[in-house]
């Protein structure tokens, strides 16, 4: 009897996953537990055990994209391999056939996949083999475009291609945009291997499709890099470039041997200005997409609105001075500035609820908790990992916490469960050495706010003109919940808190 393996549910707001890539193949004795696949979403990427021991049925080839709950893969009992022995035995036989069996072929249709369940239709954007090609298992042969996404759709088996709907057609879910014709030609060429049986196996298994090509997460790693795959040696199966090669690679040093193959008649300064002038092309990954989608819908769906202040960091930059050093040897982590920031607007966020409410629907839902997100620049792009209940942590948990989030951050090892249902955000651009800015909400929620550099500059205190380490402050906010004077008088709590530290021990 056949287990079916499913997509399970990977968090509140994913509706959908991509099947990044197998580690096992079709046909392939696994056990339980054992990783099978490689799952991605728009936010993060995990792993898929088997439920069961037995074989291995791939349904959903790399590259799917498919709604949580869909068919994945089956796993059969592994008694049900002898029924492969027949045909292992009937190798030979096959091998005497007369030559009419390569004639035979059948053709297969390519459809349309399930991308999502609000999605009923997709564009073809552009192919990416042509009318009549021979094509190979799981090759992209075109890409689809729907209203919220861009995926590749690879071939089911080996074959040549016949297209059915062109580039700029709209097909509907489970609609047939081109057929494959399995056997022929294709089928003929490799029966004449037939004969030496013995090494042309292991050289076909070598040179396998999958060699020097990467897996849909490799591709993207290898992309940010700006590393050509052609250049990276697979470890995976078949010699296929997994996820932990691309991570490894490195960029390859330019070498000058090109040059010296030009032709002598060429001027020496065209080619120089030409590669100074050069420009090229990378495909936005999913990630980057998703951002910029929920970016761009945050503007135009929300009333967004900034207002500004200033911090004067002498009091804060004086307590760290003083304490830091048995801080770290105490607590084991170093007192940071993020530790300070989100103690004081998680005091500031219950005395005014607005600024840690959403709206939905026609309501307005106000938390009685402060779940402070982070923004950290990782390799694979912005993420908001969130700290939970930061208004029960003291300074020590916090600032564990922040190391924490930023490093499974940097190594692309956050889960969907750490970067939502935040109710409030905190961005620091000034690390980077911003002066001033105006960031985008993260939505769902009401409000953000701006960290920005720290700079001396000229103030008047007590009638006197002194110089302080001042940093601007920007909280954008939801003007549709949120008006003035609860923004401006949260920012000015904030500010309180932060000139005089003793009051978040204090808790006045």
């Amino acid at each position: 009897m056949a287990i079916e393996m499913k997509v399970p549910s990977v968090g509140e707001s994913v509706s959908e996953v991509t099947i990044a890539s197998w580690t096992k193949k079709d046909g392939d004795l696994v056990k339980m537990d054992e990783v099978i696949c490689e799952l991605e979403s728009d936010k993060a990427t995990f792993e898929l055990p088997a439920e069961a021991d037995g074989i291995l049925r791939i349904v959903a080839p790399e590259g799917t994209t498919l709604p949580i709950g869909a068919l994945i893969c089956k796993i059969e009992a592994a008694g049900s391999s002898t029924a492969a022995a027949p045909s292992v035995a009937e190798a030979p036989k096959a091998a005497e056939a007369p030559a009419a069996a390569p004639v035979a072929t059948k053709v297969i249709d390519v459809v349309v996949p399930a991308v999502g369940e609000s999605i009923s239709e997709v564009t073809i954007a552009a192919w990416s083999k042509k009318e009549g090609d021979s094509v190979k298992m799981d090759e992209v042969i075109c890409e689809l475009e729907s209203d919220k996404a861009t995926f590749e759709l690879p071939s089911p088996e080996n074959g040549v291609l016949t297209i059915v709907a062109q580039a700029g057609q709209v097909v509907p879910i489970g609609g047939v945009v081109a057929k494959i014709t399995v056997g022929g030609a294709a089928a003929a060429t490799s029966q004449p291997a037939a004969a030496p049986t013995a090494s042309a196996a292991p050289a076909a298994s070598e040179t396998s499709y999958a060699a020097g090509h990467p897996s849909p997460v490799a591709a993207k790693v290898l992309a940010e890099k700006g590393i050509d795959p052609a250049t990276v040696q697979g470890t995976g199966i078949g010699g296929r470039i997994t996820k932990d090669d691309a991570v490894k690679a490195e960029k390859p040093a330019a070498t000058p041997a090109p040059q010296t193959a030009q032709p002598a008649v060429a001027p020496a300064a065209a080619p120089a200005s030409q590669e100074g002038r050069a420009s090229r092309r990378e495909k936005m990954t999913s990630l980057r997409k998703t951002i910029a989608k929920r970016l761009v819908a945050v503007k135009q769906e929300t009333a967004m609105l900034t207002t500004f202040n200033e911090v004067d960091m002498k009091p804060i930059m004086d307590l760290r001075a003083k304490y830091k050093d048995k801080f770290k040897e105490v607590h084991g982590v170093g007192l940071g500035f993020m530790s300070f920031f989100t103690k004081a607007c998680a005091i500031a966020l219950k005395e005014f609820p607005l600024v840690n409410s959403y709206i939905d629907g026609d309501e307005i839902v106000f938390n009685d908790y402060a779940d402070i997100a982070i923004a950290v620049s990782a390799p694979r792009g912005l993420v908001v990992p969130v700290i939970r209940s930061a208004e029960k942590l003291n300074f020590a948990q916090i600032e564990s916490e922040v190391v924490r989030l930023a490093g499974k951050a940097r190594e692309n090892k956050l889960t969907i469960e750490e970067m939502t249902g935040g109710t409030f955000t905190i961005t620091n651009g000034g690390i980077f050495g911003s002066m001033l800015s105006t960031p985008i909400i993260n939505a769902p929620q009401s409000a953000i706010l701006g960290m920005h550099n720290i700079v001396e500059r000229a103030v008047v205190v007590n009638g006197e003109i002194v110089v302080r380490p001042i940093m601007y402050v920007a909280l954008s906010y939801d003007h549709r919940t949120i008006d003035g004077k609860d923004s401006v008088s949260f920012l000015v709590r904030v500010k309180q808190l932060l000139e005089d530290p003793t009051r978040i021990l204090l808790g006045v």
